[in-house]
């Protein structure tokens, strides 16, 4: 009833995952920033989650962590999982009593699987998509592009409801305080997946990290204009930098802020934003 892509660039560790199931977030993906990430799906056995990771932990590898995890499980004919480790190794399972078309597969630093599916031709699609992505890519663009294909191939073949986007690396969270770069949840909707583009999109206006290389020094035109933006936004103050810290604040911007510079997605929302 689902299918998922679990997977490493060797600095991120995730999940993407979609189904006919409310709330497909909330049960399938688990991962943490060095250790690896893990999908649990068809009558899943949420316990795979903490139990793999705390293997991953111990030192086991991807396969030996599903071994672990299916070998103890009475009703492992029912399960399906997905594995990467700290180091790419990738396993993936498919119990024999999972509901068809049910299978996956697994690469350098990937493992795609589903069940309930339209057909083989989903996972191959997953398959294509994530290896025509760049390595350039942020992991979640290339996470999403894997499960955007295999939905467009037919997904669950019973319907489309939920789907989810969980990455993480080190110091990845909001303000550096946890590893959670992303963690998106689509929890009922007609077009699940292209919904959790939509919120990837705005994810990363809010929350990617400037690059100062492109970020323009508030000088000049440039500095009067974002003053008398922000002035007519109700922020003024001598310092620009604070002016431009009290607007970006209230607004989710505060993650994109560079003293002295304004970041242009920054510049962008201020140039739509004010008068």
């Amino acid at each position: 009833m689902t299918f998922s892509i679990v997977a490493t660039d060797g600095s991120a560790w995730g999940v993407a995952v979609a189904s006919k199931f409310l709330g497909v977030g909330a049960a399938v993906p688990a991962a943490a920033a060095g250790v690896g990430a893990i999908a649990t799906q068809s009558f899943a056995n949420l316990a795979y989650r903490p139990d793999g990771l705390r293997l991953l932990r111990d030192g086991c590898d991807a396969q030996q962590t599903l071994d672990r995890l299916t070998g103890d499980d009475e009703l492992r004919e029912q399960r399906q999982a997905g594995i990467v480790d700290a180091n790419g190794r990738a396993a993936t399972y498919t119990g024999s009593e999972c509901h068809p078309w049910a299978g996956g597969t697994t690469g350098d630093g990937y493992a795609i699987q589903g069940n309930i599916l339209a057909g083989p031709q989903v996972v191959a699609a997953m398959t294509d998509a994530w290896l025509r992505t760049s390595t350039d890519e942020p992991l979640s663009r290339r996470l999403l592009a894997a499960l955007r294909a295999g939905d467009d191939a037919g997904g669950d073949r019973r319907g489309r409801q939920s789907a989810a986007l969980l990455v993480v690396t080190d110091d990845g969270g909001y303000g550096g305080g946890s590893d959670v770069l992303v963690d998106l949840r689509v929890d009922d909707n007609d077009r699940p997946v292209r919904e959790l583009a939509r919120l990837l999109d705005l994810h990363d206006i809010y929350f990617g990290k400037p690059d100062p290389e492109r970020a323009q020094p508030l000088e000049g035109e440039l500095a009067d204009e974002v003053r008398r933006r922000l002035s007519a936004l109700g922020h003024d103050d001598e310092d620009l930098d604070k002016a431009l810290a009290s607007w970006a604040g209230i607004e989710n911007y505060e993650e994109r802020l560079l003293p002295g510079r304004i970041d242009p997605v920054v510049l962008e929302q201020l140039r739509v934003t004010s008068p």
